[in-house]
C-alpha cells in the first residue's frame, strides 16, 4: 500500500525496510537470534528499525514476516538455506515484531505523557528520553522522531552522557579473565620452540608411548607448561572440558599429574603438578588419560547430540546450539527457543533421548569436505571457524544427528546407559538451558530420588504411588488452617490471592502479575498478598501489586532469583511504577516497595511496572 513516489520520508521507510528485512533473514538463517548481548544484539536492532519504520509509515501489525517471506522468495533459489531455515525465520520474524509492538505502545503512550508534562519548553529532557530508552527499551531515535512531529527536541547531548554513565559503570562491573590470557599465552610461546606441533591421539587410544617437547613455567606457582609429540588428552573445546590425567617417565623416576590441557589452534600445552622427579625435554614418558573421566564425559558429549536433535523435533528446526558444557559430571545445553518448555515436552524429549540410546545406535566419526558435510544436512555451531576438511559426527545412518564436531564420543549409543533430566531454564533472552546427567550419575540421582519418596510416604504414613494426593491434602490443610489464622488479622486475608495467581500473563516465559488489589491496607499487607502469590507461580516469576489508601500510592514487587537472573528487578520495577504516580522507592532484587502520591494514575503506574519488565525480558 505504500509507493516509493509518496514522499522522500515514505521512501526512506521503504528502503530501510527492505534493506534491513534481507539482513535479518540472511542472519537468522545463519544461527543468529535476537537477544540483548554480541551479534544477536545487532540483530534485534536491525528488526526494531524495520519495525518502527513500518508502524512510522502506517502498514498494519504482522508486515515483518511477509517481508522476510518476499526475501525468501526472491533470493531462496541462490541461497538454498533460506527456505530451509524458513521455520526458524518466521517464527523468530513474528515473535519479535508481536513483542516489540507492545514496547512501542506502551512507550509511544509514555512519551505523549512526556510531551504534554513538557508544554512549550521546546526540549524534552535527557532524563525523559533516557528512562524510555532504559527501562522500557523504547530507542531514543523513535523518541527523537515523535518529539519532532511535535515541533520538540530532545536533549541527545545529555542523553549521550547519561548512556556513557551506563556504559562506564558496565565496564567497572566488567572483570577481565587476564589469568587465563596470560596462560593461553605462555603456552603458545612454549609450543613454538618445542620444534613440532603435537599429533593429537586420543581418538584412538587412552595410554601413548611419547616424548617431552618442551617444559615451562605456567603460573608461577608450582604448575609447569609441557607439550608432547604425540598426546591422547582432549583440549578444552567445542563445550567439552579438558581430559585429566597422568605422565610418567619410561624408566620411573618421575611422575605429574595432567590438570588441564590448553588448545592453541591444532595444537596443545599440558598443565601438570610434578609429583615426583622432573620431567625433562627428550624426555620419553607414558601419558595415561584418566579413563573413567573420559567415559563419563564421552557419554555425556553423545547425550548432548542426542538431546540436540529430540528438541529439533519436537521444538521445530529453530532450535540451534546456543553455548554448552560437558564434562564428567552433567551436560548443560543452551539453545535459541523464545519460550518455556511445557512439562509435557520435557518428558516427551527425555524419552526420545532414552529411545535412541536403547537403540544402540553405532556413532561413525566421518572425516570429510566441509561442502559434503553441510550438503548431508550436518549441524554446525555458528561463529566457528571450519577448514576445508572436517570431522563430522554421525549417530546411526544419520537420519536424526549429524553435526561438525572434534570432540570425544562412545562407540555406540547404548553406552551411555541412562539419560535424566535436571532442570530447564532461562539462559538470556531468547535461550534456553537444559541441564543433565546421564550414566552412572543419572542411576545414582535415580536412587536418591526415590529413597527421598520413601522416607517421604513413611513420614505422611502412606504409600509411594499416593504421595502426591497425600501431599495436596496436606496442602489444603495448611492453606485451611493460614486462612483461619489470617481471619481478622488485616485487610489483606480479604484478598484472593488464588485468583490473582490464576490471572497471571506469560511474558518471555515469565508468569507474571501485575494488579491492582482492592481491599489491602497499605505495603504490610500487599507485600504478604505478593509473597502468597509468588509461592504460586513458577520459578521464574515477577509479581507487582498497587494499592490506593487514603489518597496515596502503595506499590510492592516480588521477583524470584531466577527471574532476577534474567535481568528483572524489583526496585527498578518499583521505581519507573512509582515515577508515573508521582512517587519513589525502592529495595531489594527480589523484593521493593514504593510509594506515589496520585492515586489517579494507579492504573497507569501498574501499566509501566509490566512495560518495565517486558522490556528487561525482550
Amino acid at each position: 500500500g505504500r509507493e516509493l513516489a509518496m514522499s522522500d520520508p515514505d521512501e526512506r521507510a521503504l528502503r530501510i525496510l527492505s534493506d534491513h528485512s534481507r539482513a535479518l533473514t540472511f542472519l537468522i538463517a545463519d544461527g543468529v537470534v535476537p537477544s540483548n548481548e554480541d551479534r544477536g544484539y545487532i540483530l534485534r536492532r536491525i528488526m526494531r528499525r524495520a519495525i518502527q519504520q513500518g508502524r512510522r509509515i502506517g502498514i498494519a501489525p504482522g508486515f515483518l514476516p511477509t517481508f522476510v517471506d518476499v526475501v525468501i522468495a526472491t533470493m531462496g533459489e541462490a541461497y538454498p538455506e533460506l527456505e530451509r531455515e524458513r521455520e526458524s525465520i518466521m517464527l523468530w520474524a513474528r515473535s519479535e515484531e508481536e513483542g516489540f509492538g507492545r514496547t512501542l505502545e506502551q512507550g509511544t503512550r509514555l512519551l505523549d505523557e512526556v510531551i504534554a508534562r513538557v508544554g512549550d519548553s521546546a526540549t524534552i529532557p535527557a532524563e525523559d528520553a533516557f528512562q524510555l530508552h532504559d527501562t522500557f527499551g523504547f530507542p531514543v531515535e523513535v523518541t527523537t522522531d515523535i518529539a519532532a512531529e511535535h515541533g520538540l527536541a530532545v536533549d541527545t547531548e545529555g542523553f549521550d552522557a547519561l548512556m556513557e554513565g551506563q556504559r562506564a559503570l558496565a565496564r567497572r562491573g566488567a572483570r577481565a579473565d587476564s589469568g587465563a590470557g596470560g596462560l593461553r599465552a605462555r603456552a603458545r610461546e612454549l609450543a613454538m620452540h618445542a620444534g613440532s606441533q603435537t599429533d593429537f591421539t586420543g581418538y584412538e587410544t587412552l595410554e601413548q608411548h611419547t616424548t617431552v617437547g618442551a617444559v615451562g613455567d605456567a603460573d608461577g606457582e608450582g604448575n609447569l607448561l609441557v607439550t608432547l609429540a604425540e598426546s591422547p588428552f582432549y583440549a578444552t573445546g567445542g563445550g567439552q572440558v579438558a581430559d585429566i590425567g597422568t605422565v610418567e617417565c619410561e624408566v620411573g623416576d618421575c611422575a605429574a599429574r595432567v590438570v588441564d590441557v590448553v588448545r592453541l589452534g591444532d595444537d596443545q600445552a599440558l598443565v601438570v603438578q610434578a609429583t615426583s622427579g622432573e620431567l625433562q625435554p627428550g624426555e620419553r614418558v607414558v601419558a595415561r588419560v584418566d579413563r573413567a573421566a573420559r567415559t563419563a564425559t564421552q557419554a555425556n558429549h553423545t547425550a548432548t547430540h542426542l538431546l540436540h536433535a529430540a528438541l529439533r523435533e519436537r521444538l521445530g528446526t529453530h532450535v540451534r546450539q546456543a553455548g554448552s558444557y560437558v564434562g564428567p559430571d552433567k551436560l548443560r545445553f543452551d539453545f535459541a527457543h523464545g519460550e518455556r518448555i511445557s512439562p509435557e515436552d520435557l518428558v516427551w524429549i527425555e524419552d526420545r533421548v532414552n529411545e535412541w540410546i536403547l537403540r544402540n545406535d553405532p556413532m561413525r566419526p566421518i572425516t570429510t569436505t566441509l561442502e559434503e558435510a553441510r550438503g548431508l544436512g550436518a549441524m554446525a555451531l555458528f561463529g566457528e571457524k571450519y577448514g576445508d576438511v572436517v570431522r563430522m559426527v554421525q549417530i546411526g545412518d544419520g537420519t536424526y544427528s549429524r553435526e561438525l564436531c572434534g570432540g570425544t564420543h562412545v562407540r555406540s549409543t547404548a553406552e551411555i546407559g541412562v539419560f535424566k533430566l535436571l532442570s530447564e531454564s532461562s539462559s538470556a533472552a531468547n535461550v534456553r538451558r537444559i541441564e543433565a546427567i546421564t550414566g552412572p550419575a543419572a542411576v545414582a540421582t535415580l536412587r536418591a530420588t526415590d529413597a527421598t519418596a520413601r522416607q517421604a510416604a513413611a513420614l505422611l504414613k502412606t504409600g509411594v504411588e499416593r504421595l502426591p494426593e497425600a501431599i495436596g491434602e496436606l496442602r489444603d490443610r495448611a492453606k485451611q488452617a493460614a486462612k483461619a489464622a489470617a481471619s481478622g488479622n488485616g485487610a489483606a486475608a480479604g484478598v484472593d490471592s488464588d485468583a490473582l495467581a490464576a490471572g497471571a500473563i506469560q511474558i518471555a516465559g515469565a508468569d507474571v502479575v501485575a494488579e491492582i488489589v482492592s481491599g489491602a491496607g497499605g505495603a504490610k499487607e500487599l507485600m504478604d498478598v505478593a509473597d502468597r502469590i509468588k509461592g504460586r507461580l513458577g520459578e521464574e516469576s515477577a509479581t507487582v501489586l498497587g494499592a490506593a489508601v487514603d489518597g496515596r500510592v502503595h506499590l510492592v514487587a516480588a521477583v524470584t532469583p531466577a527471574l532476577v537472573a534474567r535481568g528483572v528487578k524489583a526496585g527498578a520495577i518499583v521505581k519507573a511504577a512509582a515515577t508515573v504516580a508521582g512517587g519513589g522507592g525502592g529495595g531489594r532484587d527480589t523484593m521493593a516497595q514504593a510509594g506515589g502520591r496520585d492515586a489517579e494514575k494507579l492504573p497507569e503506574a501498574i501499566a509501566a511496572a509490566r512495560a518495565a519488565i517486558e522490556a528487561a525480558l525482550t
